[in-house]
């Protein structure tokens, strides 16, 4: 599939937001984007049209009930058979913070074992509680598999801001080791928190602002193909959108976000 035709869906429904800047990072790198509202596409039933899909941030319907919650059950009562249909073609998804929590409550990710009906891992109150917005380091932990962050060398850090108050990326605790060994040994784990440094936050605020389990701030399935983060890259996009950028004596145009995307775009460019 060559640049000019990769066309990308961002799913659009009441609370979401940032679908603006992340169409806009993606037309910088290259492809095709439409902002959908949920109930056009549920008209249409045209969602195989795109190349790839993406659940932005925000607070979808509130997060009442739970963050993502009403989301979930929402587009599975509404498109389950065509978002498996997309999801069993290889075709990515992405889910940013809110997105990221739909995709858990879905049970889309982790994805063990496929489309699972009941979620395997939950994002949960943040601890310490509260709404967290603030910049932080990331450590890419994936080996290749994660057709989202393919451009990234592995060990690399990053810098994105996070924006949220139900991010604790967490397990049942009786099936929290095995499940743990699964993420590892199946590639699945993509984004720790870290610090600066890149040494793992080991729980500790701020570096890791949630309280995640073992840091993880983003996992995808056992495909690579769908991948969610709680850090927002289209708001790492550009250099200027850094919160120090005015004292950097380094500038270049972009930021670590534009990685994503970047990774995404060239992914769909070589399927055929």
């Amino acid at each position: 599939m060559q640049k000019d035709g990769i066309k990308i869906c961002i799913l659009r429904v009441g609370g979401t937001n940032c679908d603006a800047e992340t169409k806009r990072s993606l037309e910088d790198s290259g492809a095709q984007a439409e902002v959908v509202h949920v109930n056009e596409l549920v008209k249409r039933r045209n969602l195989l049209e795109y190349g790839a899909l993406i659940f932005p941030g925000g607070f979808s319907y509130g997060d009442y009930v739970r963050a993502g919650a009403i989301w979930a059950r929402w587009i599975l009562a509404k498109l389950g058979k065509e978002l498996q249909a997309f999801v069993d073609d290889s075709r990515p998804v992405l889910g940013i913070c809110n997105g990221f929590q739909m995709l858990v409550e879905a049970g889309l990710l982790p994805g063990f074992e496929g489309l699972s009906p009941y979620p395997d891992a939950a994002l949960a109150t943040n601890v310490p509680p509260g709404y967290n917005c603030r910049w932080i380091f990331l450590k890419h932990e994936n080996s290749g598999k994660c057709a989202f962050t393919r451009k990234i060398p592995k060990g690399k850090v990053l810098r994105m801001p996070v924006a949220h108050s139900e991010g604790r990326f967490t397990f049942s605790r009786e099936r929290e080791k095995r499940l743990w060994e699964k993420l590892c040994e199946n590639d699945q784990l993509v984004f720790r928190y870290c610090n600066k440094d890149g040494g793992h936050a080991d729980g500790s605020f701020p570096a890791n602002p949630n309280g995640s389990f073992c840091d993880i701030a983003g996992i995808c399935n056992p495909e690579g193909t769908v991948f969610g983060l709680m850090p927002h890259p289209e708001r790492a996009f550009y250099w200027w959108q850094q919160p120090d950028w005015t004292s950097q004596t380094q500038r270049t145009a972009y930021g670590d976000g534009k990685l994503i995307f970047e990774s995404l775009v060239t992914f769909l460019s070589k399927k055929t």
